[in-house]
């Protein structure tokens, strides 16, 4: 494998091209096995490995040696660990339709099904979903030609060369051909995921299935799997913060979950990981505390003790109620909350989310090694609704109070409320090759708008806006078919049929199926999180390896 066939995939990550699933499992198990510095996640995906660092320096010193890996480990031997059995009832809705696309009826469906053994190829889609492909291609199906809108949790199913077992409730096109009890995701069990990248799977045909209730909200749909507790209106001791509304969202977040992309989980963490870091430094915390992100204010909070808190991110007027009268809260400085006094938050003056840090932290229960709460994969906190009550840490007084610090973001936040387009950088690929020349040019050339669709998972973009020379249109593609699903990062450019990017953020799923023409590095990241709806944007090309512009960035 030449060192062409490694691909850059933003400034801090690789995409590795092989011609084998044989390939992509030897890869995989070799950097779990034998990490390269600085590696912080390796994702196997159908026809690709995802290699995520720390660093730019790391992720370019590691790229010659990682090229040079498919030569070393192809014809490794499988693992030899027993098969993962699944216990599976055959009388899915599609066990007729998947009998008749295949010729083999319905016995011959379960026949082929149970008769080979399964791989893990790679995760993603959903926490335990893991794409299984078989020894031969008997049972190789087409998705159905509508999805379904919910597919019930515990649903085995097969689409193209793959089966799979649906974790929880979701939507989904795969022909369904049977159900099983077995938890496919467990947060109570170590490893959470029963099946992970290069297991081998036996499915097992039984008449009947001895119904497991399990105790996690993975199987039975819920919408986030992690401790609910600190919803609870019952005042714990110590020092607590109530929170008496949420506004239009308010969640708890930390620095994330990162290493978990085999498992299908996000690595979450606050939208502008800057603004929180500041709000942190503000009040003495270490920068891994868990903090409150609300978007376009509105959150009202009571205190309960004594407490130092701090404001970050977004720019907003607030307000300190008390018995004694009311009085402003300042921004980017620490102030004292007294117990039984609340606070006001109004609708930013420029940008999208704040950051509100207490000193000692949120200290509700982590979920897989951090408190953020994750809206893709629905792991950790539930977003915060009015009445409930949340625990405050102990506070480490070895660290001191921080000074008042200018915005983290003065410049981005300026220009959006100032109506200029926002200038991201980005770096070109891993797929840009799928798209035609002129549109390659668009992307940096013309202006794109924030739409009101627009999430944690992803910034959605509409082509033309305000600063545009001329209208704006959709990208278009070079070449046609499907792309297998592979691995991507926070900040990728994934750009469905509309033609119209999605620039995703903390939450989004860690492999897609669209091709990536781009990706916003991760310095610009915070500033991209703070993007409200109607706000013109910018993308201009830089080196992967130094952030030096590739071409004059455009006039604004």
């Amino acid at each position: 494998m030449s060192p062409a066939d490694v691909r850059w995939a933003g400034p801090r990550a690789l995409l590795v091209e092989l011609d084998s699933l044989e390939a992509v499992l030897a890869v995989h198990a070799r950097l779990r096995e034998n990490p390269a510095p600085g590696q912080v996640d390796v994702l196997a995906a159908a026809q690709t490995v995802l290699v995520v660092f720390d660093s730019r320096a790391n992720a370019r010193s590691a790229r010659e040696v990682i090229a040079g890996l498919e030569t070393q480990v192809a014809g490794a031997a499988a693992g030899s660990e027993a098969p993962v059995k699944i216990e599976v009832v055959y009388d899915g809705e599609d066990l007729t339709e998947v009998g008749k696309l295949t010729g083999l009826g319905n016995d011959g469906v379960i026949a082929a099904h149970t008769g080979q053994l399964w791989t893990a190829a790679f995760g993603g889609f959903a926490p335990g979903f893991a794409y299984l492909v078989g020894e031969t291609d008997a049972l190789n199906v087409p998705r159905r030609g509508t999805p379904r809108t919910a597919v019930p949790a515990g649903s085995v199913a097969l689409a193209g060369n793959f089966s799979a077992v649906y974790p929880r409730r979701s939507p989904g096109g795969w022909q369904l051909i049977g159900h099983t009890a077995a938890r496919m995701w467990d947060l109570e069990r170590e490893p959470p995921a029963l099946v992970r990248p290069g297991a081998k799977v036996q499915y097992v045909a039984v008449r009947e299935l001895v119904e497991i209730i399990s105790a996690g909200a993975e199987h039975a749909g819920e919408p986030h799997q992690g401790d609910q507790a600190h919803q609870s209106t019952q005042a714990p001791a110590g020092d607590r913060l109530e929170v008496l509304s949420p506004g239009p969202q308010a969640l708890i977040q930390d620095l994330g979950r990162p290493g978990l992309g085999d498992l299908g989980v996000s690595p979450a963490g606050a939208a502008d990981a800057r603004s929180a870091r500041q709000a942190n430094r503000l009040v003495g915390n270490m920068p891994t505390d868990a903090v409150i992100e609300n978007v376009l204010g509105g959150l009202a909070v009571r205190a309960r003790g004594e407490l130092t808190a701090a404001l970050s991110g977004a720019r907003t007027s607030a307000e300190i109620q008390g018995p004694e009268g009311s009085r402003a809260a300042p921004m980017y400085a620490p102030f004292p909350l007294h117990d039984g006094e609340s606070l006001h938050l109004h609708v930013p003056e420029a940008g999208l989310r704040t950051y509100l840090a207490v000193r000692g932290g949120i200290d509700v229960a982590p979920v897989l090694g951090s408190r953020s709460t994750d809206l893709m994969s629905g792991i950790g906190p539930a977003p915060l609704a009015a009445g409930a009550v949340l625990p405050i840490g102990e506070v480490d007084i070895a660290r001191a109070v921080g000074q008042p610090e200018p915005p983290a973001l003065p410049g981005e936040l300026a220009s959006a409320a100032a109506g200029r387009p926002v200038v991201l950088r980005i770096t070109s690929g891993p797929r840009h090759d799928w798209f035609t020349p002129e549109s390659r040019e668009a992307l940096t050339q013309q202006v794109w708008t924030v739409t009101a669709e627009s999430n944690r998972i992803g910034v959605r973009l509409d082509a033309g806006g305000q600063g545009s020379a001329t209208a704006g249109k959709p990208l278009e593609r070079a070449r046609t078919g499907e792309l297998p699903s592979e691995g991507v990062v926070a900040g990728s450019l994934q750009v469905p049929p509309s033609g119209l990017p999605v620039l995703f953020l903390a939450d989004h799923p860690v492999t897609g199926g669209y091709p990536v023409i781009g990706a916003v590095i991760p310095e610009d990241l915070p500033a991209a999180a703070q993007l409200p709806p109607g706000t013109a944007v910018r993308f201009a090309d830089v080196d992967p390896e130094t952030l030096q512009p590739l071409a004059p960035t455009p006039s604004t």
